[in-house]
């Protein structure tokens, strides 16, 4: 087949769904991921004729984008302030938001200028964050926790895929007993943990509803913020003195963490705001 009629296809069917612009640029990522060619490439040569193999790729593409699931698994990979990322079925797409508190971090360790650092991120998923902030101090320790197994896997895959040391543990947040593995103290501890409430679940898109995993993202509405109490309680114990902990928050619930946060006597708590001007981020410096 043409490729220029995979293209009009995907219009055909997909529009409707996602918007001409969002499907053009679904098209485009799955023609450099299948195909080696960007978009200048393909508005040069629109008559390219794709082999069977590749126009079975498409064809299986466009069927999981008809049932809503994330471009980011069908190719089962994203970027993630400009490194390559792994992802699947068992970790969160890492967001942009995400992005600006691992910048946050950056801002506040060039300001203090402690490169010496021992960071712990907490429920790292696909290991985004703590690669991340690995890659850009590379003489800081960073250590980073799961729950999930199979979350774990795909976080060593990127650790060895950007070339950078990561520890990682397994080990659930909200079971302090068996946390006693986690022997050091640190300089830095960070988390974007489960925080939408199951009441908010009317908010989001369907290709997070259906595909992306609850244990990453939902808590109960009686209870929304048990992982950042948890979290914060492990801190008080394990930060060094001065040490500094960093949230990604829900953007309703930001009065209630910096609440939460001066109850565990953490000094200089303080709400920042996301690319969209939600409250999306917390810091706090220990006693």
């Amino acid at each position: 087949m043409i490729l220029k009629e995979f293209q009009n296809k995907f219009h055909n069917q997909l529009d409707a769904i996602y918007g001409a612009n969002e499907v053009v640029s679904f098209f485009y990522l799955l023609t450099e991921h299948y195909l080696g060619l960007n978009r200048l490439s393909f508005a040069l040569n629109p008559s390219i004729i794709i082999d069977e193999l590749n126009e079975i790729k498409f064809q299986d593409a466009l069927s999981n984008l008809k049932k809503e699931q994330p471009i980011q698994y069908i190719i089962g990979e994203t970027n993630f302030f400009g490194l390559p990322f792994k992802v699947n079925k068992h970790t969160l797409i890492p967001r942009p938001e995400t992005e600006e508190l691992v910048q946050l971090i950056l801002d506040e360790q060039r300001t203090t200028n402690n490169q010496q650092l021992n960071i712990l991120d907490i429920g790292t998923g696909s290991g985004c964050i703590a690669i991340a902030l690995a890659k850009q101090l590379p003489n800081a320790k960073v250590y980073a926790l799961d729950v999930s197994v199979e979350a774990l896997k795909i976080a060593k895959t990127n650790a060895k895929l950007n070339n950078v040391n990561v520890e990682f543990i397994e080990s659930d947040i909200l079971c302090h007993a068996e946390l006693v593995s986690v022997s050091h103290k640190f300089d830095i501890i960070v988390s974007n943990p489960p925080y939408v409430r199951y009441s908010e679940k009317e908010e989001m898109k369907n290709n997070v509803l259906k595909h992306e995993p609850d244990l990453a993202l939902f808590v109960n509405d009686d209870n929304p913020l048990k992982f950042y109490e948890a979290i914060t309680e492990f801190a008080v114990n394990k930060l060094d003195k001065n040490g500094m902990l960093f949230f990604e928050i829900n953007q309703y619930l930001g009065n209630e963490m910096k609440q939460l946060l001066t109850e565990y006597n953490f000094n200089n708590s303080e709400l920042k705001k996301d690319m969209f001007g939600n409250n999306r981020m917390i810091k706090g410096i220990k006693n």
